[in-house]
């Protein structure tokens, strides 16, 4: 079914704050809309007004045809106990629900007497068979294993039934939320996130997805290459200025028009400020000199010179007119606010005295996890150097992290760290920094040497302010947890810098901020990413592929 969503003059926040007002969007088959902006900005807000989870504070959104299948696939952090697979792919696509409304018209059908004045349980029955078979929910559980066959993942139907998400590591679960997706039928899709964990491979199959989509799409993202690959038009929500823009013609276009409308805005407040500065001096110098002569004709003038009086007072009041006139032209300017400067991550790594030139060496190490094995693996990290470390997901990637900073013992084989290592990390889960602590008290903790007063300094230079350094850490949305993470490399000096999937959850100014501070750091650096754009702006040395537990050097 080919549908259209039409949002106007819609505003959308949490309690009395407003995070955008007055937008207008619509969503057409075909379009694929990339919504951008800093971290609160509202972009998850927006999903969820775009798909009548919420009311909007003002404004409406408008979908027709009205019955159209609309799935909003939101941000998750944490799988739900006790869910399996197979559930969480028939919740996630839309199938539990339409087959719950389906078994309850059936049941209503079945009923000898029907509520009197109610609609016909026939007509609810036919509505709900018709989208019960439109969400592809009569053939999910055959189509579920072949899809994860196809994503890496060997589980029959009853396995699927069976194996809880709980029980899956942060790879697999990041394919199972791509199977969801790719086993879809919905005629227009909100996605939030949804390359967050995803491999290469992953997100090769998104993007096929995303380009190969009749209906239309409203994406939230921060990987810049899939933005600029499948996003035919971008909303910007620009947290600074409060407003919100649409810009046609794609990701990399949206670049290129942003920067122009923002030298312009800037250029015609200089050009409004220059104006009405000018004015004022002239004005206050007129006015300076139409009371000189008032002055001086009192001072100078003796009484019985009345035509000289007559003169000089004339001359005050031509004086005073002008001043007037200025005053005038002043107030006829018409108004230019100031652009806002947004808030920017500036941030910086500390360094530390250089290591010993062997940083970290594995010989013929082998570290088994169930039914995965990492391994044998012969390597060596040498002062200086910068690694980039590629591979699917469940490849082994965080293992050999792991195995490389002494976090764990090879159960064959050798591990060594070399000696005056100063490790900064930020690992997959961010766990550095987790727990009900409260983050002022958790940060100090690991910077015995800063006062209180210094914590909060520094964390608010990273957008961590008042209102989030009293919460638990585990309060914090992982895109602050990563924050506070990036405030800990600055606080501290490292010589040895290994960063997993640091641009997870981050916002596009502040992935461009990292990737400065990583290009200035020059000690030993060990990149895991998934993020195309960084690994080719990062400076990289050497470069690792881990798959299947082996690594080779590229």
């Amino acid at each position: 079914m080919t549908a259209t969503l039409v949002a106007h003059g819609l505003s959308g926040g949490h309690g009395h704050r407003v995070l955008f007002e007055d937008l207008d969007l619509t969503v057409a088959p075909g379009d694929v809309i990339g919504v951008v902006g800093a971290n609160g900005a509202g972009k998850s807000t927006l999903l969820r007004l775009l798909a009548g989870e919420t009311a909007p504070m003002a404004g409406r959104v408008t979908l027709n045809p009205g019955d159209a299948f609309v799935g909003h696939l939101p941000q998750e952090h944490e799988r739900v106990e006790g869910e399996s697979i197979a559930a969480y792919i028939a919740r996630r696509t839309g199938c539990a629900e339409a087959t719950a409304r389906h078994d309850a018209a059936a049941a209503a059908l079945a009923e000898p007497a029907p509520a009197r004045g109610g609609p016909d349980p026939a007509d609810v029955y036919a509505a709900a068979l018709d989208h019960w078979l439109a969400t592809g929910a009569a053939d999910l559980e055959e189509r579920i294993p072949p899809m994860l066959a196809e994503l890496g993942l060997a589980l029959g139907p009853e396995d699927a039934r069976r194996t809880m998400m709980t029980s899956l590591s942060g790879g697999q679960a990041a394919r199972v939320g791509l199977a969801a997706l790719l086993l879809s039928r919905f005629d227009l899709v909100l996605l939030d996130e949804p390359t967050n964990d995803l491999d290469l491979d992953g997100l090769a199959r998104l993007e096929s997805f995303v380009q190969g989509l009749r209906g239309g799409a409203v994406l939230v993202s921060h990987d810049r290459e899939f933005l600029s690959r499948c996003v035919t038009t971008v909303l910007e929500l620009d947290l600074a200025q409060h407003s919100n823009r649409v810009y046609g013609g794609g990701y990399d276009a949206f670049l290129e028009e942003r920067a122009t409308v923002r030298r312009h805005a800037r250029e015609k407040y200089e050009e409004y400020a220059a104006t009405k500065a000018d004015l004022v001096s002239r004005a206050r110098t007129q006015r300076e000199w139409s009371s000189q002569g008032v002055r001086n004709a009192m001072r100078k003038s003796p009484d019985n010179d009345k035509v000289r009086r007559r003169a000089q007072s004339e001359s005050s009041e031509k004086q005073a007119q002008k001043v007037r006139q200025m005053e005038s032209r002043i107030s006829r300017l018409e108004e230019v606010e100031e652009p806002r400067k947004e808030w920017r991550l500036e941030m910086s790594i500390g360094a530390a005295p250089r290591s010993s030139t062997v940083v970290a060496t594995l010989s013929g190490a082998v570290l088994r996890q169930g039914d995965f094995t990492l391994g044998p693996v012969s390597l060596q990290v040498n002062a200086g150097e910068r690694i980039g470390i590629t591979g699917p997901n469940g490849a082994g990637k965080s293992t050999l992290l792991r195995l490389l900073l002494g976090r764990r013992t090879p159960d064959e084989g050798s591990a060594s760290l070399g000696s005056s290592v100063q490790i900064g990390e930020i690992d997959q889960a961010r766990s550095l920094l987790a727990g009900a602590v409260p983050l002022a008290e958790a940060f100090g903790a690991q910077v015995p040497e800063m006062t209180p007063a210094e914590v909060r300094t520094l964390l608010a230079k990273f957008g961590l302010r008042a209102d989030h350094v009293g919460r638990g850490m585990d309060e914090l949305s992982p895109g602050e947890r990563t924050r506070a993470g990036l405030a800990l490399l600055q606080a501290r000096g490292v010589n040895l810098l290994v960063l997993d999937e640091p641009t997870n959850h981050l916002d596009l100014p502040a992935i461009e901020q990292l990737e400065q501070a990583i290009a200035a750091y020059d000690g030993t650096l060990v990149l895991v990413t998934h993020d195309r754009r960084m690994i080719e702006a990062v400076r990289i040395d050497r470069r690792w592929q881990v798959e299947g537990g082996r690594v080779t050097e590229r």
